[in-house]
């Protein structure tokens, strides 16, 4: 019984490797999920949920979080609505986590999981990283991406994971001391970080 998180550089992999070590270990694969939950726990849609995580850090999702009042836009939308911004998401992101935790055997990818879980016990962390060009071969294979497509999507993603991190207070998720392995995936492939993980996770 444990709970393994896998965070990453964004295009080293991790979904899809998250996914495998799942199917392998008989886990569930929560990421997904992760979303759902936070849609029917705050009252907004999954799409909300998503943008929220596309914008995180812009600066006019921060004008619109201090202008607007969370109860004042809950008004607007009526009781059956809801409202979200990225205070409330962060609030509810621990929220979310921490209880999904509670099931055991289960794989959960990114969003801060590995600082959220930190102390929780039989929970493994895992940190995959890969230099630039191996991140975008790998997402122009995965998702069938021109080259420029790939690196924009690349650096997107590590946009988007640097400010959700910063507006946990969190600077430091490189540091390979929060992590019980760190799997440079330009020197693996899916099948050995694979073995790596199921090795050290099954009893």
């Amino acid at each position: 019984m444990a709970v393994i998180t896998i965070s990453r550089q964004f295009g080293a992999g991790g979904r899809t490797l998250g996914q495998i070590v799942a199917e392998k270990l008989n886990y569930k694969f929560l990421d997904d999920a992760v979303i759902q939950e936070l849609s029917k726990r705050i009252r907004v849609t999954s799409e909300s949920i998503a943008d929220v995580e596309k914008i995180a850090g812009g600066l006019f999702s921060k004008i619109v979080s201090t202008m607007i009042s969370r109860n004042y836009m809950e008004r607007l939308a009526g009781e059956r609505s809801g409202y979200i911004d990225e205070v409330i998401y962060v609030e509810k992101l621990k929220e979310v986590i921490t209880d999904l935790a509670k099931q055991d055997n289960v794989v959960l990818l990114g969003r801060a999981s590995q600082f959220i879980l930190a102390d929780t016990e039989d929970t493994y962390h895992f940190l995959l990283i890969a230099d630039m060009a191996q991140r975008i071969r790998f997402m122009q294979r995965q998702y069938k991406l021109s080259e420029s497509k790939a690196h924009q999507e690349v650096l997107g993603g590590e946009k988007r994971r640097n400010n959700l991190y910063a507006r946990m207070g969190a600077s430091n998720y490189n540091n390979p001391e929060l992590y019980h392995l760190v799997l440079n995936m330009s020197r693996l492939t899916m099948e050995q970080a694979e073995h790596q993980i199921v090795s050290l996770v099954r009893p």
